[in-house]
């Protein structure tokens, strides 16, 4: 070994040599406490900042229970490294979990996220909380904790990973599970702003064999607007019509999309039938579909095609419940029915 190599190794080593700032860290910290500040609501006891995060339960509940919820990005992420598209993606982490915990009737209450890197980029990192902390604000929830992780070797220069973490709770008497559901009930459909966070690794392809310019014309705007559009949180209108209107079953309608999710919340015997003519889809999924040459079935496997959350209430109620929803600014449809159908036959269908 020279001697070159042996001053090397003998030299004092730092975490900061290693590749891992504190100063970075503590510096994303101090950044991102006023857009946390933010999202604050009544039960807040203890968020950023320390080992824990306290939060009370919420006054008057007779049998809280608790409902979770866990979920990322995805390849989406991809897009953001490579169109510089980071304020968006926050909204989406929270989204991903609030709607989810959202279908059983929950209310959200905190949120935590997990920001991994390989080298902390802080202006980068304060774009994606901020975007974390409006989608707290949209959902009426609070930013109350989280991690970020400068991990090395673990991940490219300018890339990260977000995982997000939601509690909501629900009084047991009224948690939302579809048992109710049957024939003759009306489905719903509220609108969502584009593929949410779900087909990326399609779409991505898509782009790539049709040599399309992200930057291109699209509908007034560009490709990459289109499919960056952060994912709707239908939390507050959502919660607001169950005030005034009986829900018998909710879906999130993420990867998977119409054919395997609204199967979720239906009781066995079952079907949704889904009109495909009953909504108006985004141009952004008839452009996937006719430059990826994608087969109706497969649209529906995998995007959402425009429609973000189903509901299914009762026919009689159906009318109102889209009255109420408009009312909100929410775009709704009435886009389907429930029909009893034979054990081996689809929970689902679209025609």
């Amino acid at each position: 070994m020279s001697s070159a190599q042996d001053s090397r190794f003998n030299a004092p080593m730092t975490y900061a040599g290693a590749g891992v700032s504190i100063d970075a860290g503590d510096e994303l910290v101090r950044r991102i406490k006023p857009h946390a500040a933010r999202t604050m609501i009544p039960g807040v006891l203890a968020g950023i900042g320390g080992f824990g995060a306290l939060f009370q339960m919420p006054a008057g509940m007779r049998e809280p229970v608790l409902v979770s919820g866990t979920d990322g990005v995805g390849t989406k992420l991809k897009l953001a490294f490579t169109l510089d598209g980071h304020d968006g993606v926050g909204q989406d982490l929270v989204a991903m979990s609030v709607n989810d915990i959202l279908v059983q009737g929950a209310r959200p209450l905190f949120f935590l996220d997990y920001f991994a890197c390989g080298r902390l980029d802080v202006a980068v990192a304060e774009r994606v909380v901020a975007g974390i902390a409006r989608g707290c604000e949209l959902a009426g929830c609070a930013l109350i904790g989280g991690e970020t992780a400068e991990m090395p070797g673990m991940y490219p220069d300018g890339e990260y990973d977000l995982a997000g973490f939601a509690v909501g709770a629900v009084e047991k008497s009224a948690i939302i599970d579809g048992s109710t559901i049957g024939d003759g009930d009306a489905v719903l459909g509220l609108a969502s702003s584009g593929p949410h966070s779900n087909g990326y690794s399609l779409i991505r392809r898509i782009v790539e064999s049709a040599g399309a310019d992200y930057q291109g014309d699209f509908q007034g705007g560009t490709l990459a607007r289109a499919l960056l559009a952060p994912t709707r949180i239908y939390c507050k209108p959502v919660l607001a019509v169950l005030d005034r209107v009986p829900i018998k079953g909710m879906a999130h309608i993420t990867g998977g999309g119409l054919l395997e999710n609204i199967p979720r919340v239906l009781p066995d015997g079952t079907q949704a039938v889904v009109r495909r003519e009953a909504w108006t889809r985004p141009a952004i999924f008839d452009w996937l579909q006719e430059h990826g040459r994608v087969e109706e079935q497969e649209m529906h496997r995998v995007f959402n095609c425009g429609i973000g959350m189903a509901i299914i209430v009762a026919r009689q109620d159906a009318q109102r419940a889209v009255a109420e929803f408009t009312a909100l600014g929410e775009t709704c449809w009435e886009i389907g029915s429930i029909r009893a159908c034979a054990a081996d036959a689809p929970a689902c269908v679209v025609v």
